[in-house]
């Protein structure tokens, strides 16, 4: 964990009787992009502003580029920290541009790397219009900008594509990834997850200020008994035949109709049920295979308590 530019170590969080955050340790890898995804009220939000240092630990310690988060030190360390909050406000009556510049100034950045950032999120040519003309993508837009002053090395983003359009959102990951490939670590949460589940490189499941589960998307399939599905087309009048050699697979979950098999299974029957199929060649016509999505983990971690919400 030395080398990690975010270890946290064992980590609560109380607000009076309620404990937000629950005995969290936690690592996040130099240059990786990491989500963190959980329910309303499982402890995300705090979390992000525990690394932040904006709130202490109740218990535990987090280290941000080696330097607690309490210490005076984190000053300095804050400014290599690039921040867009769940909901960005800002002056209405000052223009984007103007904006930029106040964000410039208060990360000792200069003014002229504005008008490039600008344009890099698709701001330019409404770098002069007061905000409050605005549209709520546009002002997404405007809060990324100010992340990416600076060119910061470590980037937090709270439900970041609120309000952007499936272009904005294809230009967002664009630029993220350009800032990782020079180095940057993101820390992302979302609750839009089949956008961000080919995303990020790992991530955790909260629920009730604690981590249910981590690692990658592949990972966390393997660790749970969610099956995999395979759905094949078949030539009519096909279906019982398939159907009987697969029968012969003990714990499938099986579907059988004249033209077709929907095929429930673990992740090691996966290669006996496809060579069941491609021996009988000659009657399928297509194979679709399904694996669990992030959202399905996500309900399977979660169980009853996230369905609720």
């Amino acid at each position: 964990m030395t080398n990690s530019p975010i270890e946290i170590s064992n980590v609560s969080k109380s607000f009076g009787d309620l404990a937000a955050v629950r005995g969290i340790t936690l690592s996040v890898a130099s240059g990786e992009m990491f989500g963190l995804i959980g329910h309303n009220g499982a402890g995300k939000t705090t979390l992000f502003k525990l690394m932040l240092g904006l709130i202490p630990a109740t218990s535990g310690a987090i280290r941000v580029h080696g330097t607690l988060t309490g210490d005076h030190a984190f000053r300095q360390v804050r400014r290599r920290i690039g921040y867009l909050p769940e909901s960005f406000v800002t002056y209405d009556n000052l223009s984007g541009l103007e904006v930029l510049r106040l964000f410039a100034d208060l990360k000792k950045v200069p003014r002229r790397a504005c008008a490039e950032v600008l344009e890099r999120v698709g701001l330019s040519a409404a770098a002069a219009r007061r905000v409050q003309t605005y549209s709520k993508g546009m002002r997404q837009r405007l809060g990324f900008a100010q992340v990416l002053l600076g060119e910061p090395d470590l980037i937090f983003l709270d439900e970041p594509t609120s309000g952007l359009d499936p272009e904005g959102i294809h230009d967002f990951y664009a630029i993220l990834r350009q800032a990782q490939a020079r180095g940057a670590t993101i820390i992302i949460t979302s609750h839009i997850l089949a956008e961000i589940q080919q995303r990020v490189d790992r991530l955790v499941i909260l629920d009730s200020g604690q981590i249910v589960a981590q690692g990658t998307l592949a990972e966390l399939r393997t660790q749970t008994v969610m099956p995999s599905v395979i759905e094949a087309r078949l030539r009519t009048g096909c279906g019982a035949m398939v159907g009987a050699a697969l029968a012969h697979l003990a714990g499938l979950e099986l579907r059988v109709a004249d033209d077709g098999v929907r095929i429930g299974c673990q992740a090691a029957q996966k290669v006996a049920v496809l060579g069941i199929l491609a021996a009988r060649a000659d009657s399928v016509l297509d194979i679709v295979m399904h694996e669990p999505s992030l959202e399905d983990l996500f309900l399977g971690y979660g169980g009853a308590h996230v369905r609720s919400h």
